[in-house]
């Protein structure tokens, strides 16, 4: 059996010779029927494809195949395969958007390429070179550019996903593997910019724990939250905030990166997110909303809304449930928000805790001045109507 090892960019380095992904040797079969496209406002996450996929497969053998793009279709894989029997998934989320010239772009690919190379790794899969990645996104949303949504603040959602497709019931590492990567234009999510959503505060259950896969992008961290959203969903919530340990320190809010903003007796703001100590995704608009907020400060950009000469003073370390509630009690907890790839920005507006309510101020449009100044300061960029560290990437320029 051929064996590898990863060098730069996830690229192979085999002891016995074995093909990288080359999306060079890319071919393509178009749809001989293309499907309607909806109106834009009827999109829901997630749940209508564009015409085409790409799938390449990994054989230990020979190495990565030739890349195809091809009609959307199920895949041909056995139910013993490691991704059904094991949940060895890993995936990433981006999304395409038109800018006032009409032309595609991506925002900050690089961050999910190096993530989607990690959680790859975690999950003990045949590695690629994300660069060739990324040449055959592009080739790919160039193929379905129609899909792409004309209206501000819809997206072509880009789902590249690795499965372990090796057979049996051994219970070892995969060393067959699919990637598939698929289209989707969607609007906003279910926690719209326009209306606070409501969490409840768990113990009982965790979503990441110390040294386990938190901080990677991968199927198995997402399912075992199913059910106790439900359980939050029948008490009146629609979401959930994960506690972790005695001492309960938030985590993460569903799927989403969590931020706090409590006011600081100089006038300042303390902006919190809990650190990336591997229970926490690195999230890209996590990423983001750090970077512009330390910019504010420096003054290097004035985020639309707030005052030039505010402080945001980022903190990327623990909290816990008992610092909130102090927070509040003290009058200085002004904002909590989730925000994430999907969604972008989305503020919480209630946080249920021991049968108590943590009640957040309420501000005309649902989001408060700081959410809503990092949401419409990377939408604009996502859009294309403002340019800043290049993170929003031409298509044609990948």
């Amino acid at each position: 059996m051929a064996q590898w090892k990863t060098v730069g960019n996830g690229m192979l380095e085999g002891i016995s010779q074995v093909a990288d992904l080359d999306a060079s040797k890319l071919t393509v079969t178009l749809a001989k029927t293309l499907k309607p496209i909806p109106p834009h406002e009827t999109l829901t996450f997630g749940n209508t494809m564009s015409d085409h996929m790409l799938i390449a497969e990994f054989d230990p053998e020979s190495g990565w195949s030739s890349p195809e793009i091809k009609p959307y279709a199920p895949l041909n894989v056995y139910a013993t395969s490691s991704c059904i029997q094991y949940g060895t998934t890993a995936f990433e989320g981006m999304k395409a958007y038109l800018g006032p010239d009409g032309e595609p772009r991506l925002f900050r690919p690089d961050m999910n390429m190096a993530r989607l190379t990690r959680s790859v790794d975690r999950m003990a899969l045949p590695p690629f070179n994300t660069d060739q990645v990324l040449a055959l996104i592009k080739q790919l949303i160039l193929v379905d550019r129609r899909w792409i949504p004309l209206a501000s603040e819809y997206s072509l959602y880009v789902r590249p996903t690795v499965i372990g497709t090796g057979t049996g019931f051994s219970v070892a590492a995969s060393d067959h593997a699919t990637l598939c990567i698929m289209l989707s234009p969607t609007g906003p999510t279910s926690a719209p910019a326009s209306k606070p959503i409501s969490a409840l505060a768990v113990s009982e259950t965790v979503r990441a724990w110390p040294g386990g896969t938190g901080g990677h992008k991968v199927a198995l961290n997402y399912s075992p939250g199913f059910l106790p959203l439900r359980v939050a969903q029948k008490q009146g919530y629609e979401q959930i905030i994960w506690l972790l340990g005695d001492d309960m320190k938030l985590t993460e809010a569903g799927a989403m990166n969590l931020f706090v903003a409590v006011a600081r007796d100089d006038g300042g703001i303390d902006l919190l997110t809990p650190p990336l100590d591997g229970t926490i995704l690195p999230g890209v608009t996590r990423d983001s909303v750090l970077t512009l907020a330390n910019a504010h400060t420096a003054r290097e950009t004035t985020l639309p809304g707030l005052e030039e000469t505010l402080h945001l003073h980022t903190h990327e370390r623990p909290f816990t449930m008992t610092d909130l509630l102090r927070w509040s009690a003290d009058g200085k907890l002004l904002e909590v928000f989730g925000v994430g790839t999907a969604v972008i920005i989305a503020s919480i507006g209630k946080i249920g805790f021991k049968g108590e309510d943590i009640i957040l101020p309420t501000h005309e449009g649902g989001l408060g001045p700081i959410a809503k100044a990092f949401r419409t300061r990377i939408l604009d960029i996502q859009e294309g109507r403002e340019q800043w560290k290049n993170w929003s990437i031409l298509v044609n320029e990948l």
